[in-house]
């Protein structure tokens, strides 16, 4: 956990310190199923932009046609100030 640096002909102590990083978020979903659309509601305001946001719901909702309840994504709109998306599937189901 020591080591030693050397910078611009200056030696320098240092030691290791472990520490934790923030990995993502969890949180609560409410859907409302239809054939073709999902509604989403409550999804909590985060820190990151609203792009990475629709992508966290297409993924999160794109499942192989064997998995229940997913398929291909056709569009997401989500709405951040209301907090409510809309994921459309290609095909019903």
């Amino acid at each position: 956990s020591k080591h030693c640096v050397n910078l611009d002909n200056r030696t320098a102590n240092v030691t290791v310190k472990p520490f934790e990083l923030e990995m993502g978020f969890q949180f609560e979903l409410h859907v409302a199923v239809s054939g073709k659309k999902i509604n989403v509601s409550e999804i909590p305001e985060l820190p990151i932009p609203k792009d990475w946001m629709r992508d966290k719901l297409e993924l999160n909702f794109y499942k192989t046609e064997q998995a229940a309840g997913g398929g291909e994504i056709e569009n997401v709109t989500y709405n951040k100030e209301s907090g409510t998306a809309v994921i459309t599937f290609l095909k019903p189901g």
